[in-house]
């Protein structure tokens, strides 16, 4: 195999401190996906468990599209460490079976609901519980002692940091089940002169102490560090930057920074483009990252997979100072070059999705084909929509983005769904038509604990409510002829798998509360949020509808030439298959071009060989290659590469 040198470039190897053997107890490696975060943590826990083979290592997984086990490509982890990929709706499940008949006591007490409509709200909401309840399966690792330390890969930005701020989340749902004893404990006082806990407030009691402690937790240095990691491109490094931001605001612990995949300082062209515009990119916002530590990881010329080379990831590692100088603007190394495998196709969908692993530049895609279209001139009218958590449709196109669709160009419209923000005008719009609704009953009747438990229980929510509202909000994009084609940014390769399977189940909690309506019309007499609801189920089986039909919708898949990337892939290509939603064409992006520089030689190859195995195991898919160079920013640089991409009209 062709290998290159750095060290003549490279700063002297030094190591990060969460790899010394005072590390703190728990290590969370999170950013944008696509990064190198999966890399980072088992390199991280190899190099640990290397450098001190008398201590116990547990290595585990949060993120939706687990890919650690594909990391060690098949190898044996070491003996002193352990590898756990969580699923969240598992703990959840446990959850459910060790203290169910808690939460149903909870219920009954204290709520005009029977047993029957607790059950199903119950299995169906736990809104936010499934993930907090896989980080406290983790938190317990950490406390059990059975490990000297614990190695978390998280899942991309969005996502991590709803998990982050979750305690917060689960908090509400708590002063619910506390809301719901209230009522209880009141009864109980009046009838026997005193109120006696029993083992369901002691539970209610528990659980707020394992969230508090969670809490507590997270704000510990000693016990506790966040390591971002990026790469030195814009949309990660101006992601990394919003990162930081919020997990300043919730006092997380973190003090240092990783830059992966940092081009080498050589004579080589499509290197020295490369790492000058990386270098830019940096500098850019050097003031926000001149308050943490930087570390920098060189491109390797090989993907960094399996033991053997997981365990020299850190040593051509070292530190980058963020006084950096300036760096003089290169042009392109090349103009957008693409080639196609299979016919090149045209955008005849009325909904495009583009979709795939964190990182692989599906935000990119999606607007190159969205400008491309808007200037085809065709007078198609073109919205381009995300329902990404970490937006970058703005970043990408260099404007502002709202959650209205805005027009930026003749015949293109943007716009950033936020489905939480939804969500929350539901909940606002309930609680508004509920106040109306208890005004206008008796005032002597006292409904003083019921009011409570009518009031909180939209509260109990599935997980997943606000991104599946966000999708159905785009179906109002879709009615009607005010948009020709909708193009989607969608979340990252684990979410959107989520999100595909997520319909049915919401669709069942919707039937639950629709029941309740009914069954309670006259003490829960609540019309609008009835008919939002109505409305709600409706646009969900409609999106459903549409996934369904190729005529009406596909999916483009991107990814990269990697081995990672590829098993990541095929995942989501299975998942489409079961929902039913097209998937014609696959867009592998970021190729190296070629050049007679060492490491771009080796990168060449290794891509040709993972290329071979795309072919192979997508036979009846256009395969477009898309190969490296300046990362296309603007209106201009997008429909360059919409052009390579999908040619001029009439061709």
């Amino acid at each position: 195999m062709l290998s290159v040198d750095h060290r003549q470039s490279w700063p002297a190897p030094r190591l990060p401190s969460f790899l010394t053997r005072e590390s703190p107890r728990l290590l969370a490696f999170g950013g944008k996906g696509g990064v190198g975060k999966t890399t980072c943590a088992t390199a991280s826990a190899l190099h640990l468990c290397k450098a001190f083979p008398e201590k116990k290592y547990l290595l585990v997984s949060t993120d939706p599209a687990h890919s650690i086990l594909d990391s060690l490509a098949g190898d044996s982890p070491p003996e002193n460490l352990k590898i756990s990929e969580l699923e969240a709706t598992e703990s959840l499940d446990l959850f459910k079976v060790q203290h169910g008949d808690k939460l149903h006591q909870i219920a009954s007490r204290g709520t005009f609901l029977d047993h029957e409509d607790i059950s199903q709200l119950l299995d169906l909401s736990l809104p936010g519980l499934d993930e907090i309840m896989a980080f406290l399966e983790i938190l317990d690792q950490v406390n059990k002692g059975g490990h000297d330390a614990v190695i978390m890969d998280t899942a991309p930005t969005g996502h991590t940091l709803r998990l982050l701020q979750m305690p917060g989340l689960v908090e509400k749902w708590l002063e619910v089940l506390d809301a719901l004893l209230g009522k209880h404990r009141y009864m109980q006082k009046v009838f026997s002169g005193a109120f006696q806990p029993d083992e369901v407030d002691r539970f209610l009691t528990d659980f707020s102490n394992s969230l508090e402690n969670m809490n507590f937790f997270m704000k510990d240095r000693q016990r506790y560090r966040f390591i971002p990691v990026m790469t030195a491109e814009g949309l990660s490094v101006r992601e990394t930057a919003s990162l930081l931001y919020t997990l300043a605001g919730l006092d997380t612990p973190l003090d240092e920074l990783l830059v992966n995949r940092l081009f080498p300082e050589n004579s080589c062209p499509v290197c020295q483009g490369v790492r000058s515009r990386q270098l830019g990119e940096l500098r850019s916002v050097q003031d926000i990252f001149s308050r943490y530590s930087l570390w920098a990881v060189p491109m390797y010329a090989w993907e960094v997979r399996g033991r053997q080379r997981l365990e020299t990831f850190w040593d051509l590692a070292g530190p980058l100072k963020i006084s950096l100088p300036e760096c003089t603007r290169v042009r392109s190394i090349a103009p957008a070059h693409v080639t196609w495998s299979g016919r090149r196709p045209r955008i005849s969908n009325k909904l495009l999705m583009f979709g795939g692993k964190g990182g692989v530049g599906k935000t990119t895609m999606a607007c190159a084909a969205a400008v491309h279209l808007s200037r085809a001139g065709s007078g198609r009218k073109i919205l381009l929509f995300s329902t990404d958590p970490a937006h970058s449709l703005g970043e990408c196109l260099k404007t502002k983005i709202t959650s209205k669709p805005g027009k930026i160009a003749p015949g293109l419209w943007v716009a950033a769904v936020n489905g939480e923000q939804e969500f929350a005008a539901l909940k606002q719009e309930y609680h508004a038509e509920l106040e109306r609704f208890l005004k206008g009953i008796s005032p002597c009747l006292d409904l003083t604990f019921d009011r409570e438990a009518m009031e909180r229980i939209i509260d109990l929510s599935p997980p997943g409510l606000d991104e599946i509202m966000g999708l159905c909000k785009a179906m109002e994009f879709y009615e009607g002829n005010r948009f020709d084609t909708l193009i989607m940014d969608a979340s990252p390769t684990g979410h959107l798998i989520r999100l595909l399977e997520m319909p049915e189940l919401i669709d069942q909690w919707l039937k639950v509360f629709f029941n309740i309506f009914l069954k309670y019309k006259a003490v829960f007499n609540v019309p609008g949020l009835a008919n939002r609801l109505v409305k709600l189920s409706r646009d969900l089986k409609k999106f459903c509808r549409i996934l369904s039909s190729p005529e009406d919708s596909s999916l483009f898949a991107v990814s990269i030439l990697t081995g990672m990337a590829h098993e990541e892939t095929m995942d989501l290509l299975r998942s489409c298959n079961k929902t039913g939603l097209s998937v014609p064409v696959l867009i592998l992006n970021m190729a190296t071009p070629e050049s007679s520089c060492g490491l771009c030689t080796a990168l060449s190859l290794q891509e040709t060989v993972i290329n071979r195995k795309y072919q192979e195991s997508c036979p009846d898919m256009s395969l477009a290659l898309v190969y490296r160079r300046d990362e296309p920013r603007g209106l201009d640089a997008l429909g360059e590469l919409g052009k390579a991409m999908y040619g001029t009209p009439g061709e």
